[in-house]
């Protein structure tokens, strides 16, 4: 029987599942399990300990921490009393991290160490909230008390008491504020209910052949709600098993020890595995060379014909059939040899990528979402994928595609709102319902979904880390060289920018330098070169890592209503300067 809140969707697992782990964790250069019974008496015991602090029903709890079993502890320890997590990037600045305690007023703030303790230290100060810190790291130098202290403090409430609040808890409490970035970059509260995540775990898992051996890799953030949903709260729901990669280094190696069966990423992962086993082969012999590159060519046809539906022609399956012991299985011991799939979101999966990997056996599943749909809308069949779709509409959620080509949403996973914004809220979600996603696409014959382009100004990185680019601008703006800066970074690693220097400032600082130049000649000079790269490092100084700029390019002629880049309220039309100037954004891409 499905329940309808995660609080006692958690109970359930841990009287169900009791010895088997839920959690491996890596200590002392070994895997090492949390079973479903140890997971739910830690659980207990920092809720007995939040309880103490005065967390009650509808408080906030935020964490600043990287993937690690007390993420989980603390989310769910939180759910059980009633309360709102807040997760945090750990990559954001300390002024970043200031917009969001704020806006939330956590109650308590769990850190997972020294470096962030100082920052969640720097963010509060002189804002007047005073959160009680807790650090994961048992050793942090301060009187911040440790998170293990928090499991040995005693306190007064039960463990009846706590099955008491969770047996309370109602499908529409809410359950977490995640926070996003709009165009001006000023951070939203998404809320989201126990009804939005369950409605979202329970359509994703009739999709997938789920088995009770299933083992999760966790590597991409937590604070994503792509990870907290598909790889935390879904798997716990189901019984299954979560493993922590230890870092982004190892990654490669904890693949091998653990031997996943299921793993989320974002498609600039799986086009950065692609490029090492590509690198790898152009190192082996000639021999094994053109085995590889028969085996990817000959795959890619038997894969093609497997997703239309139809039998491969005899000399392919014959081929294939070799092929795939002498060359496809070892491309899948490099992940395991357990793998069934690959789950994709967060950004576009480009088609080539998930041709490449089914080549060798390896499917990638491609959904779309958003924060404020919990977030999955769509889903690629796993029996029928067409790639270059994201899928189609998961059971409950209603697609349509508005006059002006806006993908429109509506389903029990939208949000509720956002935090203390209505007017935000009201202009998100119509009063029909329906949530307006700001991505452009269309609908097949079949109910495959397809993006073309976006509404939203919003920047989409290659790993899928959203970047709101105004503020950015802003700031590039803020130098007196800066007439117009606009910033790109959809599909690639970090944002680029295309800056149109103010040129009589410019020409004031070339004649104090001596440069006799002008024109092209001038832009492309080493000292102004130079200090326009100082003004990347002055805005990148203010910026969080993901956001911050790789490269520029120096655009001589100004933006005018004439020649099409600026509207007549003297707006920048992106997409327009995007087109004019995409050789230059290829450059920066590479």
């Amino acid at each position: 029987m499905a329940a309808d809140t995660l609080s006692k969707a958690f109970w359930r697992s841990v009287e169900q599942h009791g010895e088997k782990p839920a959690l491996l964790v890596k200590r002392e250069k070994q895997y090492r399990p949390i079973t479903y019974t140890e997971l739910g008496r830690r659980v207990y015991a920092l809720a007995r300990a939040l309880h103490e602090l005065g967390v009650r029903k509808g408080d906030r709890v935020a964490i600043l921490a990287e993937n690690c079993p007390e993420w989980a502890i603390t989310d769910w320890a939180t759910l059980c009393l009633g309360a709102i997590t807040v997760p945090i990037y750990p990559t954001l600045t300390a002024p970043q991290v200031g917009e969001i305690l704020r806006d939330s007023e956590p109650k308590v703030l769990v850190v997972s160490d020294k470096k962030q303790l100082r920052k969640a230290c720097e963010a509060v100060e002189g804002t007047g909230l005073n959160p009680q810190m807790i650090c994961i790291e048992p050793d942090s130098g301060s009187e911040t008390p440790s998170f293990e202290q928090m499991l040995n403090q005693p306190g007064a409430l039960t463990e009846s008491e706590l099955r008491a609040l969770v047996d309370a808890s109602q499908p529409d409490d809410i359950i977490t504020f995640i926070y996003t970035s709009g165009t001006t970059g000023e951070p939203k509260g998404t809320m989201l209910t126990h009804r939005n995540l369950i409605s979202n775990i329970e359509a994703t898992l009739e999709l997938i052949d789920w088995r009770p051996d299933d083992v999760f890799l966790s590597f991409l953030p937590l604070s994503h709600v792509f990870e907290r949903m598909g790889g935390h709260f879904l798997p716990i729901y189901a019984g299954l098993t979560i493993a922590y990669a230890e870092s982004l280094f190892t990654l490669a190696n904890d693949i091998v020890e653990i031997k996943p069966t299921l793993m989320l990423g974002v498609p600039r992962f799986y086009a950065s595995v692609m490029d090492r086993i590509l690198a790898s082969v152009r190192q082996m012999p000639p021999l094994r060379q053109k085995l590889f590159y028969r085996m990817l060519e000959v795959g890619k046809v038997y894969a093609q014909c497997w997703r239309e539906g139809r039998s491969a022609p005899l000399g392919v399956r014959l081929q294939h059939a070799v092929l795939d012991k002498l060359v496809a299985a070892k491309i899948r011991e490099r992940v395991g040899g357990r793998l069934r799939y690959f789950v994709s979101g967060g950004a576009a999966l480009p088609k080539e990528v998930a041709e490449f990997f089914h080549a060798f056996g390896i499917l990638i599943i491609e959904g779309y979402g958003l924060t404020e749909t919990s977030p999955v809308l769509t889903v690629n069949p796993p029996n029928a994928p067409r790639f270059g779709s994201v899928g189609k509409p998961i059971r409950g959620v209603e697609i349509k595609i508005a006059e002006d080509g806006e993908i429109l949403a509506r389903g029990p996973n939208i949000m509720l709102g956002y935090y203390k914004k209505p007017e935000a809220t009201a202009a998100a979600i119509d009063p029909d319902g329906w949530f307006h996603t700001g991505d452009v696409g269309h609908m097949d014959a079949d109910g495959y979904l397809y993006i073309t382009d976006r509404k939203k100004d919003i920047l989409v990185l290659a790993n899928g880390k959203n970047v709101a680019p105004q503020p950015i601008e802003n700031l590039l703006k803020q130098s007196e060289l800066v007439q117009e800066a606009v910033v790109y970074g959809d599909g690639m690693s970090a944002p680029v920018a295309l800056i149109v220097p103010n040129i009589d400032a410019l020409r004031a600082f070339a004649k104090q330098a001596g440069i006799e130049a002008d024109g092209d000649a001038l832009l492309n000079h080493d000292a102004i070169q130079k200090r326009f790269r100082q003004e990347l490092e002055r805005v990148n100084r203010e910026l969080a890592d993901f956001q911050r700029l790789k490269g520029f390019r120096l655009i001589s002629k100004p933006f005018s209503i004439e020649t099409g880049e600026l509207t007549p309220t003297l707006k920048v039309k992106r997409r327009v300067v995007a087109e004019k100037y995409a050789h230059l954004l290829q450059e920066m891409a590479r």
